[in-house]
């Protein structure tokens, strides 16, 4: 049952929380390719995954995130990664070995193709996407146990992303501007269609990751859209390193049956300085 309801939740929750701190309103979307990177290849963020049921927290699998340098049909491209799994402990339950991959332009961030691979227990899904930077569109092929392959092309509306790439493009944001209880537009494609997503912003707090350390946090939550892809009434707050990096430390959400949380462990290769991490006091 335990990673059950981790596995079906938490990956997902953390790439969705890793987008989610950092999404423009649609005057900051109106330069949503832009050339100011916070990130480069080499960088690696890593986060456990923990399933809370009553005061039980029980930590069954990790979620790393890093950016390559790599090519794209013999040109230039960076190549971002997030993978999870739950620990070996856990497999002989629910084997989780979860994957996204885009290939963007490394100077734009425009995405190339994207592909995401879930295997769950006996559950296996594969999303892929070619993006057509000429026509405007993308060319889906989806497929899932149980379910007839997909073939489709649809409309690629400007300032439009995958989850994975909308990540990393969402990262080069000014977070100054925002006002406490804004509320903030994105659009996000899944499952082979464009979803209005809206999020709030909250303020700031300082917040602690397992080990104790504390840092300056900017907080997040998710304004549910009926018909988008969360299901009705579930929340899930967001805190965010407030420097120039725009990690997230902390994303929790609430589930049909307890919560599950994903906690800042380490980060490799940082463009900048982690400067939100309080060190003395």
């Amino acid at each position: 049952m335990i990673p059950l309801m981790l596995s079906r939740h938490t990956f997902y929750v953390i790439v969705l929380g890793f987008l989610i701190f950092s999404q423009g309103s649609s005057s900051a979307f109106s330069q949503c390719y832009n050339n100011e990177v916070v990130f480069a290849p080499g960088e690696e963020v890593t986060y456990h995954a923990y399933y809370n049921w009553g005061f039980v927290w029980i930590n069954a699998g990790a979620v790393t995130f890093a950016v390559n340098d790599s090519q794209w049909r013999g040109n230039p491209a960076w190549q971002f990664k997030a993978y999870g799994n739950t620990y070996k402990a856990y497999d002989i339950f629910f084997k989780v070995r979860d994957s996204f991959d885009v290939w963007v332009d490394p100077h734009s961030l425009k995405p190339f193709e994207f592909q995401r691979r879930t295997n769950e227990g006996s559950y296996k899904a594969h999303h892929h996407y070619i993006f057509d930077q000429e026509k405007r569109v993308i060319n889906a092929s989806i497929s899932k146990r149980g379910k007839a392959y997909r073939d489709t092309t649809f409309e690629w509306p400007d300032c439009s992303f995958d989850l994975l790439s909308m990540v990393y493009q969402a990262r080069n944001l000014d977070f100054s501007r925002y006002d406490i209880d804004e509320k903030i537009p994105i659009n996000l494609i899944v499952d082979g269609e464009v979803h209005s997503l809206y999020i709030r912003y909250l303020g700031k707090e300082v917040v602690k990751d397992r080990s104790g350390r504390e840092f300056r946090c900017l907080k997040f939550s998710p304004m549910l859209v009926e018909g988008t892809i969360f299901e009705e009434g579930e929340k899930m707050f967001v805190w965010v390193t407030d420097d120039q990096n725009r990690i997230p430390i902390i994303v929790e959400a609430k589930i049909l049956v307890g919560s599950v949380k994903a906690v800042f462990v380490d980060a490799k290769g940082l463009k900048n300085p982690m400067k939100a991490e309080i060190r003395d006091k």
